[in-house]
């Protein structure tokens, strides 16, 4: 039996960056907020100190920050005539736990969407005919588009402090900045990162070729910063200690450096950690969440938090977990094309890597920053170049550089290289600092059959049913790959290295094996029709007035560009619409 406890004002169902902003704004609207964290609290004092923060086996290898699959996982099957089964091992993405969640390991990579990225259905329908778009391509427009969601870009870019350079401030396009990005109404808050070997390799080749070099966006300080909130950021060591890891340096923006000290210093907030939320008590009728049920991982109690406002800030899996077992929503079907909860599950593609080899260059890999892959690209995004006869839609930001040098897992080696022995060995000490990579990463499209429902037969250790992938890259996947890895090619050879890697595409079913990106996406994906989408354009639920539901879970589908940035922006505009008319007059915010 539930232990029933005093209702508050609202609840935050997982403490990291959207988490947080929710509370934040709430807290300053006069709420008492809650926030529930499954995991445990984390500090860059306490958990992020030097030396042992700087421990690659115990991060990068053995996962420290990462969800316990023994606890929680997912299952997968490629195809909905499969019989799906468990990830008992995290590969391919790996989702945080614990006070800051991803925000805390991840690179610090922020991306705004482009603007057609936006519309993406209407913009592809206009330029390329009605009949262009594939039935089985299930993608759909954002409710929002880029010229609403600029204000919005730019706060939450300014509350991490963002370093990089404007490629179009208020139309006017600039070189060395990404010139295919929307207008921006201000320059970024921090200059650019520094230039490192490899993104001098790069630029100098990408420019030969006609195209437009640019140095990534990257939430990762190029010089002490203080933000909006008040909380001072330390500027980049280039220690190559980014994903994977906390930031002992406090220059990599995550909740703990950028907003919760001021948070946490709220009376009016209250964190709980080591609070597993068990599930939604959902009021069908009255369209209404009425509280929230969570285990205390230390005692084994069961609590029962009342709230009036309810915000879902967990990881996608979660969310969708969540609203699947309460019952918000429809559950999507494949066969019929009926209901949303579970619609539109994206990933991320690889569009192939090249590693170049120089043996007269220098190249520093262990200098490096997360977001400091050297230079980039966007000639090959989204719908930057024509599609025409292509047959394939989207593209792929394209970057060269280093985000780290770390030893276990930094081995670069050229081709014909014997995988293990003496000459292995001869090849790693010879080429460690004298090359690097140049990769793609691409669009993920909706597609019909790849999908989230819950899993008939797998259960989590709450006894809760597993949430179950139904997914696979699909044709338009493998052309944009097999497109992209040519282009790498092409920029590659124009770098004239002493030797390089093929070329490679995506070919073969996913596979849960090999690291690709934590850029897990949809399920409760926004939208302007109820029967489309599973939260409006403020990301209210249309089945539960007063639960909001944050993350990249409401995103249609995915660009090729990492999602933090739209994250962050979505949740203050989310924010702003509950502050100034939810609180007022509680309801929905749209009317289906």
């Amino acid at each position: 039996m539930a232990i029933m406890l005093k209702e508050v004002d609202a609840v935050c169902i997982g403490v990291g960056f959207t988490g947080s902003i929710l509370a934040r704004e709430l807290t300053k609207a006069g709420l008492k907020v809650v926030g529930l964290e499954r995991g445990a609290n984390r500090t860059t004092r306490e958990d992020f100190a030097l030396p042992s923060v700087r421990d690659d086996l115990k991060y990068a290898v053995r996962q420290e920050l990462f969800q316990d699959t023994q606890l929680e996982t997912v299952s997968l099957r490629h195809t909905p005539a499969e019989t799906a089964l468990p990830i008992r091992r995290l590969g391919s993405f790996l989702p945080g736990v614990g006070v800051g969640g991803a925000g805390t390991h991840w690179n610090g990579v922020t991306w705004r969407l482009l603007p057609s990225d936006h519309n993406l259905r209407t913009h592809l329908t206009n330029r390329y005919g009605k009949n262009a778009i594939p039935a089985e391509m299930t993608i759909e427009d954002f409710p929002v588009s880029y010229d609403e969601l600029e204000p919005y870009y730019d706060r939450f870019e300014k509350l991490l402090g963002v370093s990089g350079k404007a490629g179009n401030l208020r139309g006017q396009k600039i070189d060395g900045g990404n010139v295919f990005e929307g207008p921006r109404q201000n320059e970024y808050p921090n200059k650019p990162l520094a230039m490192s070997m490899a993104g001098a390799i790069m630029e100098k080749a990408a420019r030969e070729l006609g195209y437009h070099p640019f140095r990534a966006p990257a939430a990762n300080m190029s010089a002490a910063y203080t933000n909006p909130e008040g909380v001072t950021l330390g500027a980049c060591e280039y220690c190559g200690h980014c994903e994977r890891f906390g930031c002992e340096a406090n220059a990599k923006s995550s909740p703990q450096s950028c907003i919760l000290p001021v948070l946490l210093a709220d009376d009016r907030f209250e964190l709980r950690t080591h609070a597993y939320v068990k599930e939604l008590v959902y009021d069908r009728p009255g369209k209404k969440v009425k509280a929230v049920r969570y285990v205390d991982t230390r005692s084994g109690e069961e609590y029962e938090q009342p709230a009036g406002l309810v915000v879902l800030s967990a990881y996608v899996f979660n969310n969708n977990l969540l609203m699947m077992q309460a019952g918000i929503g429809e559950q999507y079907d494949p066969v019929t094309g009926r209901g949303a909860l579970g619609r539109n599950y994206c990933y991320q593609v690889s569009g192939g890597n090249v590693t170049v080899f120089f043996e007269d260059k220098i190249i520093n890999p262990f200098m490096a920053a997360g977001a400091s892959f050297g230079m980039n690209i966007d000639d090959f995004n989204g719908d930057n170049f024509d599609h025409s006869g292509l047959g394939f839609f989207g593209g792929a930001w394209i970057s060269a550089g280093t985000s780290n040098g770390r030893p276990i897992q930094t081995r670069p080696v050229p081709p014909g290289t014997p995988r293990w022995g003496r000459e292995w060995k001869k090849a790693t000490a010879k080429w460690y600092n004298h090359a690097f990579n140049i990769g793609a990463s691409c669009c993920n499209y909706a597609h019909r059959e790849n999908y989230l429902d819950l899993d008939p037969t797998y259960r989590d250790a709450l006894g809760r049913p597993l949430v179950r992938m139904t997914y696979n890259f699909h044709d338009n996947d493998y052309k944009v790959s097999e497109y992209m890895g040519g282009v790498l090619g092409r920029i590659a050879r124009a770098m004239n290295p002493s030797a390089m890697s093929a070329p490679t595409a995506r070919r073969g079913n996913y596979n849960v094996v090999p690291y690709q990106s934590t850029h897990n996406t949809g399920g409760t994906i926004t939208g302007a029709n109820p029967k489309t989408s599973v939260v409006n354009r403020y990301l209210q639920a249309w089945e539960a007035d007063n639960l909001f539901v944050m993350g990249a879970s409401v995103f249609p589908q995915n660009a090729s560009y990492n999602p933090t940035g739209v994250v962050g922006a979505l949740a203050y505009y989310a924010a702003e619409a509950i502050t100034t008319r939810y609180i007022r007059r509680p309801g929905p915010l749209v009317r289906a």
